[in-house]
């Protein structure tokens, strides 16, 4: 199904506002600042320097548990939004203004590297965001999921995934809200 079809739809169902298939065109405008987040050095370093951990899924899962089970703002979660990565993601964050309601970057096993905002889990191993443009290691296509209302934001959003590369070599995924009223 193509965007514009897909935009039609929605707005049908009430489920875009009534300028958001305007809007759904829009995002193919911010998509070069989105690669070059994808490519962008400190993202890059981040991820190799997680991945090169090796921390063993089980470990993974255990903090996603707890990550989901605390409301407040933990040590771990503001080790994320800390991360060595944000950097790149606040310099986005300008470029864009709010048209970016988030941004995470992912490792090779789907733990969350950095995050420009608390998500709702630290896990994105299980979620298409990560499964789909990692792709087992090779790298899939930018994939664009369905706008939604994010609560979290109150905005309507359509995430972006991208896989992160170092070199030819897929080492993880980058996902950025993007906030279609703002775009």
């Amino acid at each position: 199904m193509s965007m514009q079809w897909l935009g039609l739809a929605l707005a049908a169902w009430g489920q875009l506002p009534p300028d958001g298939v305007a809007q759904l065109r829009k995002v193919d405008s911010v998509m070069p600042h989105l690669r070059r987040l994808a490519e962008d050095p400190e993202v890059v370093r981040a991820l190799r320097a997680q991945n090169a951990r090796r921390t063993p899924l089980a470990t993974i899962q255990g903090l996603d548990a707890e990550w989901m089970a605390t409301p407040s703002l933990t040590p771990l979660k503001q080790r994320v939004l800390d991360g060595p990565c944000t950097g790149a993601l606040r310099r986005l964050r300008e470029r864009l203004g709010p048209a970016m309601a988030e941004a995470f970057a992912m490792d090779d096993q789907g733990a969350l590297v950095c995050a420009s905002r608390r998500t709702s889990d630290y896990w994105q191993g299980d979620e298409d965001k990560w499964r789909l443009t990692y792709a087992q290691g090779r790298g899939g296509p930018a994939l664009k999921e369905a706008p939604f209302f994010d609560e979290s934001s109150q905005a309507y959003v359509i995430q972006v995934s991208l896989p992160v590369r170092d070199g030819a070599q897929v080492i993880g995924a980058l996902t950025v809200g993007l906030s279609l009223l703002d775009l």
